[in-house]
């Protein structure tokens, strides 16, 4: 059974289907309602029930949401699914200064294979066509049947005509396996972005650490880039979490990066090292907090797979990281496999 969905103040109206999030059916529908995480972390899809009723997964509240909040009517739109016929408020508004999300085609220009398991993809867009994003943003990859594949956005904006992007192969992920198996040069995919509130914030003047787990490094190498391009002007530290060796698959480049910097350090840590693997070893957050255990004087920005958000997120708090002064994205891959809930 459907239910319409009416959001307000944009006035207009959906159809949500019993197994999809109202975000989802936003997004099919051309609704533009701010999101991010999408696993129910950051709060960027909040939205207020005005009327009607929603309910969660397995009835459990999403980890941005507390009780009391969502006894309020408040909903986080990743998560909640329609219970009945729904009125939301939405603030959908831009902020000044805010990239404008368009839907584009974009043509496949070359792919790079970084590592057996991360494809390199660069994507050309229109050149009638002006398309702008922040450093640490994401697009998603609009597939024919309706779903969608986010994917950050690996270059800083201005850097050249082209969108890069690193694609890990996901085991028995559909568009991945075609990414790797099948694409081609001059393919063409449909797009939509940027998304995301994911994005260095310069006017503070502290120090930056950043974490990145396996891809999630494609965010922070656009966040680098921008602050390397503008002149960087406070200390950086960068720590990169991965499996094994081929896991850093642009080790080279970051340590071209730390070396020839001033104020910018780098740290790689692998889980399961080799035996001639003379760096740090263990948990990236560990690493981190082994070397800076007092965080309130600095901004922290991380992004990687949830289980790493999750347990970076309760060890830095623990540590003294104020909220407001950690920014995150986490890498929660979809299925691309039909499979029963």
């Amino acid at each position: 059974m459907s239910f319409k969905v009416t959001v307000r103040p944009s006035g207009q109206t959906f159809e949500v289907g019993p197994d999809e999030s109202i975000l989802e059916a936003a997004l099919r529908s051309g609704e533009v309602i701010p999101y991010s995480c999408r696993n129910g972390s950051c709060t960027s899809c909040a939205g207020q029930v005005v009327e009607g009723r929603v309910a969660y997964p397995r009835g459990v509240l999403p980890p941005g949401l507390s009780a009391r909040e969502a006894e309020a009517g408040r909903a986080l739109l990743c998560q909640a699914r329609a219970c009945s016929d729904l009125v939301l408020d939405v603030s959908s508004e831009r902020a000044p200064g805010e990239p404008v999300v368009k839907t584009l085609p974009a043509r496949v220009v070359a792919l790079h294979r970084l590592a057996p398991d991360v494809m390199r993809l660069y994507l050309k867009l229109p050149a009638t066509e002006d398309f702008v994003w922040r450093a640490g943003q994401y697009i998603d990859i609009l597939l024919r049947d309706g779903r969608r594949r986010a994917f950050s956005i690996a270059n800083r904006p201005g850097a050249d005509e082209f969108l890069e992007l690193h694609v890990r192969l996901v085991p028995g992920g559909e568009f991945t396996t075609q990414v790797f198996e099948q694409m081609r040069e001059r393919a063409i995919l449909r797009l939509q972005g940027p998304f995301g509130r994911f994005f260095l914030r310069e006017a503070s003047p502290r120090p930056w650490l950043l974490m990145a787990g396996g891809t999630g490094f494609a965010p922070l190498k656009a966040m680098l880039e921008q602050a390397l391009q503008g002149g960087l002007n406070r200390a950086v530290h960068l720590y990169w979490g991965a499996r094994d060796r081929a896991g850093l698959y642009l080790n080279e480049l970051v340590e071209g990066w730390a070396d020839t910097v001033p104020g910018l350090r780098y740290t790689p840590v692998l889980s399961e090292a080799d035996a001639g693997w003379r760096g740090r070893t263990g948990l990236v957050h560990a690493a981190l907090l082994a070397d800076h255990p007092q965080l309130a004087g600095y901004d922290v920005y991380m992004s990687g797979p949830p289980p790493m958000i999750e347990a970076a997120r309760a060890g830095f708090t623990a540590h003294g990281l104020p909220a407001e002064q950690l920014f995150f994205d986490s890498f929660d891959f979809a299925s691309d496999v039909r499979a029963a809930p």
